[in-house]
C-alpha cells in the first residue's frame, strides 16, 4: 500500500507541474497572439489568432443587463437582445421608408392606448377598447412590410453555427462561428444591427418575452422560489429585480422606450467585441474597423449609483405549495473585483463541485437526506455585491427546513477548522485544469475574453484567477466564512409541500342508488 501512495502523490505533483506548465505556456502564448484595440469611437476589440480550423468566433459583450433597469421598464434589456434578431433598415423589410411611416403610426396608438389603459382616474373601458383595436390595426399594417426571420437567414446560409445571444444582470451577449472567409459579411450585419437596428413586431414579441416569464418564473416552483429569494434579499438593488421583467412592466413599456434604453446603453464605450480562431489581426482589425467605427461615438453611461445598504437581520421567504420541497439559503458577499472574490471561489469548490465536495459528502452521501445539495456564488450576478447561495432538495421523507442544521454544520466547520492542505491543493490543480477546458474551443474563449475585458476591464484576469486562487490560505478561509456566514447576513427561501385540498363529497340520503 505504501508503494501505491507514493506513486499516487507522484502523479498528482507531475498533474501539478503539467498544469502549471501548460498555463504559464497558454498565458504568454495567448498573449503573442492576441491583439487589443480600442477604435477612435470607443469600442474595445479583442483579435485572438487560433489557426487550428478555417473557422472563427466572435461574441459582442454590451455592458448593459438588467441591474441598469429602473422601475417601469424592468425586462427591456432582454427585449433589446430579441429585436437584435428582427434586421435592419435593410435587412428584414420589403419597404423600409413604408414600414418606417407604419411603424411610428404603431407608437402613436399605442401611447395613446397605453394612457388610457393606466389612467387611474379617468378610466374608461370603452374609449380602452377603442384604443386598442386602433393600435392593433397599426400592427397589423406595419406587418405587411416585414420579412420574417431575414437576418438569421442570411447568417444561416453563410454557414454560421451557434447563433444565440444571453441577457443577464451584468450583460448581454451575441455570439455565433463563421467560416474564416465570411469576416467581412459578419463585421457588416452585426455592426449594422447595432448601427440601424429596426423595432419591428416589437409588441408581437414583448408576448414572446411575457410568455417565457409565464414558464420561467410562473408557471414554476424554482423561477417563483429564486424570484422571491432575490426580492427579499435585495431591498434597493436591482438585482432585486427579475431578468425577464415584472409582469405589469412586460404589458407596458413601449418600442419607443427600448429605443431611448438602446441610445443610452448600445454605444461603442459600453460595447466589447472578441473574435477567436483562423483570422489575422493585421488583416481583420481594418475590417472591423470599416464597419464598427461607424457606429457613432457617445459618453458611456453613468455607473450604476444605488448600492444595497448593509443587511442587519435575517429574512425568510416561505413558498407552501403542491411542489418539490426545495431549500434555498443565500449570503451577500462583495463584487467580483474585491480582493476576497478567490476566497469565496475556493469556497464554492469546497462545498459544493462534485461528488467529493463537502456537501455532497455530507448531505447526499452520508446522510442521505438531500437529493441534490449545491449552490451559487455570485447569484444573480457578480459585478456588483451579490450573493454566496446554497441549495438542497430534501430526499423523500424529509422537508426543506430540515436542511438547514446540516448545511450550517459545513459552514462551522469552515469557520472553526482549517481546511487540509491536501484537499485545499487538490481544489487549486482542479481550478488548472478547469481553465484549460475554458479555453478549449473558440467560441466560449471569445466570451470569456471579451467578458473579463466588460466586468474587470483585462481580458488577461482569466488568467490571473488561478494565480489568485493559488494564494489562497486555509486563514483566508476561515476569515471569510467567519465575516460572511452570519444569521443576520443571511435569506432564507423554501418551498414547503403542501398537502392538496380534498372536498368531501356526500350524497343526500334520498338520492342514493
Amino acid at each position: 500500500m505504501k508503494g501505491a501512495v507514493r506513486r499516487l502523490s507522484t502523479s498528482f505533483f507531475l498533474l501539478l507541474t503539467i498544469t502549471a506548465t501548460l498555463h504559464a505556456q497558454d498565458l504568454a502564448s495567448f498573449e503573442k497572439r492576441t491583439t487589443m484595440r480600442k477604435l477612435d469611437n470607443g469600442l474595445t476589440v479583442i483579435v485572438m489568432e487560433r489557426p487550428e480550423a478555417a473557422v472563427f468566433s466572435f461574441a459582442t459583450i454590451v455592458n448593459v443587463g438588467s441591474a441598469q433597469e429602473v422601475p417601469g421598464i424592468t425586462g427591456l434589456a432582454h427585449m433589446f437582445e430579441h429585436m437584435a434578431f428582427k434586421g435592419t433598415t435593410q435587412v428584414g423589410t420589403s419597404n423600409y421608408t413604408a414600414e418606417s411611416a407604419a411603424l411610428a403610426k404603431v407608437e402613436e396608438a399605442y401611447a395613446a392606448y397605453d394612457r388610457a389603459r393606466r389612467d387611474p382616474v379617468n378610466h374608461d373601458e370603452a374609449k380602452v377598447a377603442v384604443l386598442d383595436k386602433a393600435w392593433k390595426a397599426a400592427i397589423d399594417e406595419a406587418q405587411k412590410y416585414v420579412v420574417p426571420n431575414e437576418f438569421s437567414k442570411i447568417v444561416d446560409r453563410a454557414g454560421a453555427t451557434g447563433m444565440n445571444a444571453f441577457t443577464n444582470t451584468d450583460e448581454t451577449a451575441y455570439f455565433y462561428s463563421m467560416p474564416s472567409n465570411r469576416v467581412e459579411l459578419w463585421a457588416y450585419l452585426d455592426s449594422e444591427r447595432f448601427l440601424h437596428p429596426v423595432f419591428r413586431e416589437f409588441y408581437k414579441e414583448r408576448d414572446v418575452v411575457h410568455e417565457e416569464r409565464r414558464m420561467g418564473s410562473e408557471s414554476n416552483p424554482f423561477g417563483r422560489l429564486f424570484e422571491q429569494a432575490l426580492a427579499a434579499a435585495f431591498t434597493a438593488h436591482p438585482y432585486g429585480q427579475p431578468v425577464v421583467g415584472w409582469p405589469s412592466d412586460l404589458e407596458s413599456f413601449s418600442a419607443t422606450d427600448a429605443k431611448a434604453f438602446y441610445a443610452k446603453y448600445y454605444v461603442p464605450a459600453n460595447m466589447v467585441v472578441a473574435v477567436v480562431g483562423d483570422v489575422k489581426a493585421a488583416e481583420v482589425m481594418p475590417i472591423i474597423e470599416k464597419y464598427f467605427g461607424r457606429l457613432p461615438k457617445a459618453p458611456a453611461p453613468d455607473p450604476l449609483r444605488t448600492i444595497e445598504p448593509k443587511q442587519t437581520a435575517e429574512r425568510t421567504v416561505i413558498l407552501r405549495e403542491q411542489a418539490q420541497p426545495v431549500y434555498l439559503e443565500g449570503y451577500h458577499r462583495p463584487a467580483e473585483t474585491d480582493p476576497d472574490a478567490a476566497t469565496f471561489d475556493v469556497i464554492q469548490r469546497l462545498l459544493w463541485e462534485g461528488r467529493t465536495s463537502r456537501l455532497y459528502r455530507s448531505l447526499v452521501r452520508d446522510k442521505k437526506v438531500a437529493a441534490v445539495a449545491a449552490g451559487f456564488n455570485g447569484f444573480p450576478g457578480n459585478k456588483y455585491p451579490t450573493l454566496f447561495a446554497f441549495i438542497a432538495i430534501p430526499t423523500a421523507g424529509h422537508t426543506a427546513s430540515e436542511l438547514a442544521d446540516p448545511i450550517h454544520s459545513e459552514i462551522e466547520r469552515l469557520k472553526n477548522e482549517d481546511v487540509p492542505a491536501e484537499e485545499l491543493q487538490s481544489i487549486k490543480t482542479r481550478t488548472k485544469a478547469n481553465l484549460l477546458r475554458r479555453l478549449d474551443n473558440n467560441s466560449g474563449l471569445a466570451l470569456q475574453l471579451a467578458i473579463y475585458q466588460t466586468v474587470v476591464g483585462d481580458w488577461r484576469d482569466l488568467f490571473h484567477e488561478v494565480e489568485r486562487i493559488d494564494k489562497v490560505t486555509p486563514a483566508d478561509i476561515r476569515r471569510v466564512a467567519n465575516a460572511t456566514f452570519v444569521p443576520s447576513n443571511r435569506t432564507t427561501a423554501m418551498i414547503e409541500s403542501a398537502k392538496k385540498a380534498t372536498t368531501a363529497i356526500t350524497t343526500p340520503k334520498g338520492d342514493a342508488k
